[in-house]
């Protein structure tokens, strides 16, 4: 097994853009070696508890409305190429996504990570839900076979935020600045949303340096 270790934030759409890349090549080599870990980075890590309204955070961040559709027009061209049709319109609050992060943690103990990061994509550019909201984070939990209930409970106390909160920080500490961020082997980073082929291409020299250790 070869680790692939992935730094992103569910309200990321380039990391929806790049998870949805990478699982076109794993579709495509079933075989693949790469044990897949999610791992938190908060793209807003001071955006308020109640999070904010998404207009005024976009025009905020970007210096009016003509600025922050000039800023998103790559993302809605890459997200078509993907075969991808986000919502954008369906959004109306930029949540905090700490829980959403302590979300993922939990199913990754759980063995539902991947199915959780799917979910939170769908629920937020797809669906246009606050996945800031505890409710919200209990229905995708329960969804992908998890215990709403636990995760209801979990999420009202402060379980395991000063872990991700710390995580979050050593990702920035090791140089990451933004995502997605994959590590490949605990040595090799492979910045933003890579095309499929790229994935392809990794894998297949992967499965080479395999074959050459065996013979």
């Amino acid at each position: 097994m070869v680790k692939l270790d992935i730094m992103s934030d569910p309200i990321c759409p380039w990391c929806y853009i790049g998870k949805t890349n990478l699982d076109r090549a794993l579709e495509q080599r079933p075989d693949h070696p790469f044990l897949i870990t999610w791992h938190p980075f908060q793209l807003n890590p001071d955006m308020p508890k109640t999070g904010m309204d998404r207009r005024e955070y976009l025009e905020t961040k970007f210096g009016g409305k003509a600025a922050a559709i000039k800023a998103y027009a790559p993302v809605v061209e890459h997200a078509a190429k993907s075969g991808l049709n986000i919502n954008f319109e369906a959004i109306e609050k930029t949540p905090n996504t700490l829980d959403a992060h302590r979300l993922i943690h939990w199913a990754g103990i759980d063995g539902h990570q991947n199915a959780v990061v799917d979910a939170l994509f769908q629920a937020y550019f797809v669906d246009g839900r606050d996945i800031g909201d505890a409710d919200v984070l209990a229905d995708i939990a329960d969804a992908c076979g998890m215990d709403a209930s636990v995760v209801l409970r979990l999420l009202a106390t402060d379980e395991d935020q000063r872990d991700i909160v710390d995580r979050d920080a050593a990702a920035r500490g090791m140089g990451v600045s933004s995502v997605p961020t994959f590590i490949v082997a605990s040595q090799h980073a492979v910045p933003g949303a890579q095309p499929t082929d790229l994935w392809l291409q990794v894998l297949d020299d992967l499965g080479q340096q395999g074959n050459a250790l065996n013979g």
